[in-house]
């Protein structure tokens, strides 16, 4: 695979709630955000401006509220206007979005509910890194706190090793915040090249791309990690939208449906527009 071939899948994203005010789409991976360092690459923002431009042309706006990280995928709220980015905005602050994640980690926890309260900060401020974006637990970094709910262990098979399906909630929001708490509990989620291992395997990736020596040691070329369920309050509501695991991460999880599945997914069609 070349250095410019996707991670993982084709970068797309599907509407799965919609109203005057506000949508939500599943995002896959490695689609970014946003554009960053004058790329060409697709990213989430230019594929919602397309899709609402009639809603632009009349005055809306595109304010996307919530981030994920190009290898996680998953549900990422947009406000299209600015009186519910306003709201929305409040709510983010006040931690009253709540936001709950899946991933697939290595090997099976001893404990089946955890909680990680581990303060976070950039690594290069108390260690030696060679990787400028890298988090790490350290007592003197922000407050942070992070739910866990093991869901499912399976045993090894194939050429898979043990896994387990962890819930992951959240209370801060941090960057990196699961990724680095599970890394910290002995449990790093699977394909991740930043928190899986050494270093090596992100240099590696971001010089020759994805390798058959990182398919050995990672076995998946991006995080097990997906956005799975958003609940927000706008204007008195209350409105929780869920998602399914993609097909690269529930095939990791054989012979049982995903237990994210039952009524995961709520689909809302997209309005027509006025010609």
């Amino acid at each position: 695979m070349s250095k410019n071939a996707p991670i993982a899948v084709q970068p797309q994203f599907s509407v799965v709630y919609e109203d005057e005010e506000v949508l939500v789409v599943d995002k896959a991976a490695p689609l970014i955000m946003h554009p960053t360092g004058g790329g060409s690459e697709p990213t989430l923002l230019d594929g919602i401006r397309e899709l609402l431009a009639y809603e632009l042309t009349c005055g809306g706006c595109v304010s996307l509220v919530n981030r994920l990280d190009r290898e996680t995928s998953g549900l990422v709220l947009i406000a299209k206007t600015a009186r519910a980015a306003h709201e929305l905005g409040c709510a983010m602050q006040n931690r009253l979005i709540h936001k709950r994640y899946a991933a697939i980690v290595r090997g099976h926890p001893m404990w089946d509910l955890a909680c990680c309260a581990e303060p976070i900060l950039r690594m290069e401020d108390v260690a030696t890194t060679r990787i400028h974006i890298r988090q790490t637990c350290h007592p003197t970094g922000r407050p942070c706190r992070t739910d866990f709910r093991v869901l499912r262990r399976t045993p090894a098979h194939g050429t898979l090793p043990p896994l387990s399906l962890l819930e992951c909630n959240p209370v801060t929001g941090r960057m990196h915040q699961i990724r680095v708490h599970l890394s910290f509990l002995g449990f790093p989620i699977l394909g991740d090249k930043i928190y899986g291992g050494d270093e090596s395997c992100y240099l590696e990736f971001m010089h020759c791309g994805w390798t058959p020596a990182l398919a050995r040691k990672l076995i998946i070329p991006r995080h097990a990690l997906h956005a799975t369920e958003l609940t927000f309050p706008l204007f008195g509501r209350s409105i929780h939208v869920r998602s399914l695991l993609p097909p690269d991460l529930s095939s990791l999880l054989p012979d049982s449906e995903s237990p994210m599945t039952p009524g995961s997914k709520h689909t809302c069609p997209k309005k027509k527009h006025p010609q």
